[in-house]
């Protein structure tokens, strides 16, 4: 059991605490607590900072809603910052946005990042703008009749590459299957979070199962 009168909080007893989500990944907020916002974080399950501003603490979303459920806290190797994964219900910028971190300082012309929520988005913006000359846009505007097409055959792809046992061709095709579901999903107003909730019961149910056979 970690003793958290292990960590070292500064001289005004705080210590920062980078917020991320759970599953993106992505860095939210970065925040403070002290040890007693820490112990209700950790008894309650939800995330409690103090405020520097106000003097006090600060349970996120007792006023907007925005709850950020925590799925586990991590120290760093000098224990004076932590890492809080959390579930969020709602943005975690009081601007309304999901992150705080907006605004971009600098971008490498020759790196590129890569992440499945930037690709939804990227569709979801196709299909309010609705540019000209995009594929997405051809398939938005074709309905969900062509977009249901085009899943089945990329599945379709995806088979005759496996039964070759064509590794590299597989990748390739399960990529077209991913974005093509990534654009129903879309359609359909499915949002990642709706699937990795509920990957996630499937990941308690197979868990509960193999106890179950363990025990019999």
């Amino acid at each position: 059991m970690f003793d958290i009168d292990t960590l070292k909080f500064d001289d005004k007893g705080l210590i920062p605490a980078v917020v991320v989500d759970a599953w993106s990944k992505e860095v939210l907020t970065v925040a403070y607590m002290n040890k007693e916002s820490l112990e209700i974080s950790i008894k309650e399950g939800r995330t409690c900072f103090w405020s520097r501003s106000r003097q006090e603490l600060w349970r996120k979303g007792e006023t907007s809603g925005n709850v950020q459920q925590i799925v586990s806290i991590t120290a760093d190797c000098d224990r004076d910052a932590l890492t809080v994964a959390v579930l969020k219900n709602g943005p975690a910028c009081h601007l309304g946005t999901e992150s705080c971190f907006n605004e971009t300082v600098f971008q490498s012309t020759e790196q590129r990042g890569f992440s499945m929520d930037a690709l939804f988005g990227l569709l979801e913006g196709r299909k309010a703008a609705m540019p000209e000359g995009s594929y997405t846009t051809y398939l938005f505007e074709k309905g969900l009749d062509k977009i249901l097409k085009k899943v089945g055959e990329e599945s379709t792809e995806v088979i005759i590459a496996a039964k070759a046992e064509d590794h590299k061709e597989t990748v390739y095709e399960i990529a077209d299957l991913t974005y093509h579901i990534l654009v129903l999903m879309v359609q359909m107003g499915i949002s990642l979070e709706d699937v990795r909730k509920e990957l996630a019961s499937r990941h308690i149910i197979d868990h509960k199962v193999k106890q179950e056979k363990m025990t019999t």
